[in-house]
């Protein structure tokens, strides 16, 4: 199956995507990331109001081969967290780029995004072509 990365999300070489709405960063991880996790039987994510800074953890996703840090692509508030993946954290592979997202993210420097990749270079960056 070809992995899929939709043409108007950004993403970072630690394999989270960013869809921007205004100024709120839905954050979440590509399915490249899903594909290499494997089943994932736990995501720990920030409470609403964490303060986030780029390039630090701000949570973890464990699956039956490996626990991996999520680290944030932007810096901000969450605003939001999908309740739902906390639950049910297998569901992120049914739709990382939909229902699948983790965090929702004010952000405090909309600059952050220069240092994200197109679908296109994050394709070959995890393809290798």
């Amino acid at each position: 199956m070809a992995l899929e990365y939709p043409p108007d999300l950004r993403y970072v070489d630690t394999h989270e995507y960013i869809r921007v709405e205004d100024d709120i960063a839905v954050i979440g991880i590509t399915a490249y990331a899903v594909d290499q996790l494997g089943d994932i039987v736990f995501v720990g994510l920030p409470e609403e109001g964490t303060e986030i800074e780029k390039g630090e953890s701000f949570g973890s996703v464990e699956s039956v081969k490996a626990v991996e840090d999520l680290y944030a692509p932007v810096s901000g508030e969450v605003v939001a967290v999908n309740k739902a993946v906390v639950d049910s954290p297998e569901s992120i592979a049914d739709d990382p780029y939909g229902d699948g997202w983790l965090i929702k993210v004010r952000m405090t420097n909309p600059e952050d995004l220069d240092d994200t990749m197109s679908a296109e270079a994050y394709a070959s960056l995890v393809e290798g072509s």
